[in-house]
């Protein structure tokens, strides 16, 4: 028998079947495809975004649209200063960008993945591609049996690790040992707009914007402030994505039609920017509106509002109530979401395993001992910059640490 089987072969299951194996555990690991730790390895853009340069763990749990309350003492545990020296202590370095995100110093994902398997052989963690766990079923007083597909026959063992990530085979599992399932939706995507504001005019960013999302029938708004880019579908960037995650539940129910208000000068003032419009008027009459783009936005987008705003030809001819609307547009002007798109590889889901129904100290199952859950199996989910890898650092860790508590005194109980 063995003492743990952690089914799923990702940055989780990994990182857990590590550490248990280190402390001296049995371990077999069971992932159902052929190729382990997928998401790892398309991580980032092929970089792999580890984590995030955020070790103060108040702040960093300001991250997790879900989960925030239940990581505040995990992280104080394990976190990202630790993540940090755990890769380091294995030969991999890692950098920090200007943004907070960490990656390997190589820039390249493989690093991280092959960090893992070298890491998990060294311990001595069995590893079964390949392997389908079909049913996991409670054996009174000596842990699981695992009927398993494609590795084997049943599996014996004291200590199951899930980590099978955001997968319905996953989250099937737990739901046959007790568990309630919070129904997975996806966090993490862009935000589909038509509109001739931004027809053609893909590729341009914005390096600070306000954003405020209003849902129908929902009194109190969405707000997201950062980088916003301008893409074939609609809209991107670090403030978009942040709103998706915290509005993922939201906007599902909504079928991701919704308004988006956009400040497209967040440091103005509107009397500030319509003062400015004025002055330009005044001390330019000659000028052609569109020949200089002011606030310092892209002069593509400057030249886009004026043009459908239909100014005249100079300065002199743009009346009050001109200026009031571009006023209006630039500060409140409001675009109509009609449907989500992708972000890169980033294919994170809200929902999950209830966090109501586990120990966040040690990871264990509240309603079957002797389950550890780990990463996105939880629900439990992040925005972009490494928070969600984080997550599976530290979750899997408190499991594996637990794991080992209970494996040495049933072993000192004997």
């Amino acid at each position: 028998m063995m003492d743990l089987v952690v089914v799923g072969g990702g940055a989780a299951g990994y990182f857990g079947a590590i550490q248990a194996a280190r402390s001296g555990a049995r371990v077999v690991l069971l992932e159902g495809t052929r190729r382990p730790l997928t998401k790892v390895r398309l991580s980032g853009g092929g970089r792999c975004n580890v984590t995030h340069h955020c070790f103060e763990p108040a702040e960093l749990v300001k991250a997790y649209p879900r989960g925030s309350k239940e990581l505040r003492g995990a992280f104080a545990r394990f976190a990202p200063r630790d993540t940090l020296a755990w890769f380091e202590a294995c030969g991999v370095p890692l950098k920090t960008e200007a943004d907070g995100r960490m990656f390997p110093v190589t820039d390249d994902s493989a690093t991280i993945a092959d960090c893992l398997l070298r890491e998990a052989a060294i311990a001595g963690v069995s590893v079964r591609l390949g392997t389908i766990v079909e049913e996991i079923t409670p054996v009174e007083s000596s842990g699981f049996l695992l009927k398993q597909r494609g590795g084997g026959g049943d599996l014996g063992c004291r200590f199951i690790l899930l980590a099978t990530g955001g997968m319905p085979a996953g989250h099937s599992l737990a739901r046959a040992l007790g568990h309630a399932i919070e129904p997975p939706t996806p966090s993490l995507f862009t935000f589909n707009i038509r509109d001739p504001r931004l027809a053609e005019l893909s590729g341009l960013s914005f390096p600070q914007v306000d954003l405020m999302l209003k849902l129908v029938g929902e009194k109190n708004p969405l707000q997201s402030s950062g980088p916003l880019l301008v893409t074939h579908w609609g809209l991107s960037g670090p403030a978009v994505l942040r709103l998706s995650a915290f509005g993922a539940v939201l906007l599902h129910r909504a079928g991701y039609h919704a308004e988006l208000q956009i400040n497209f000068v967040k440091s103005w003032t509107e009397s500030e920017v319509l003062a400015t419009l004025k002055r330009e008027k005044t001390s330019h009459p000659r000028r052609a509106p569109a020949s200089h783009a002011l606030f310092e936005l892209p002069k593509r987008f400057w030249q886009r509002l004026v043009s459908l705003q239909n100014w005249p030809e100079t300065w002199a001819d743009v009346s009050n109530v001109q200026l009031h609307a571009l006023t209006h547009e630039l500060i409140r002007g409001v675009y109509r979401i009609d449907g989500k798109g992708v972000f890169k590889d980033e294919f994170v889901t809200a929902g999950g395993v209830c966090r109501q129904e586990v120990d966040f100290k040690t990871m264990e199952s509240r309603i079957c001992p002797g389950l550890f859950l780990a990463g996105e199996v939880l629900d439990v989910d992040g925005i972009t910059g490494g928070f969600n890898f984080q997550n599976a650092w530290t979750t899997s860790w408190l499991a594996a640490q637990e794991i080992g508590r209970q494996r040495r005194s049933q072993q000192l109980s004997r």
